[in-house]
């Protein structure tokens, strides 16, 4: 099936800024942590976990280290998610589309 001109242009154009939108996500790299520090996660854009670092002065504790690293991988999350909203929301705008329609 062919599509009209315009809007074929203006797949491309969706398909292009897509493939901008992934590798820019996959660039995202975040930190958060819990316990007041006492636990820090690092992130990738796709949310694979890079590094854990854990205070010596909480190993001792399995369950209170184990409520911390759920807390932190969570905040990670959360702002991986942000930054995709972020990034997102600046490429669709840029498309001229009405708010709220992605």
């Amino acid at each position: 099936m062919k599509l009209p001109g315009n809007m074929q242009q203006m797949m491309r154009q969706a398909q292009q800024m897509q493939e901008k939108l992934q590798q820019e996500i996959a660039q995202i790299r975040v930190e958060a942590s819990a316990g007041g520090g006492m636990v820090t996660v690092g992130m990738d854009g796709q949310k694979h976990v890079l590094s854990v670092k854990i205070d010596p002065e909480v190993a001792g504790d399995v369950e209170m280290l184990q409520d911390m690293i759920v807390a932190a991988c969570s905040e990670a999350v959360k702002e991986v998610d942000q930054q995709i909203q972020q990034k997102m929301g600046g490429m669709l705008g840029g498309m001229g589309l009405p708010p709220g329609m992605f």
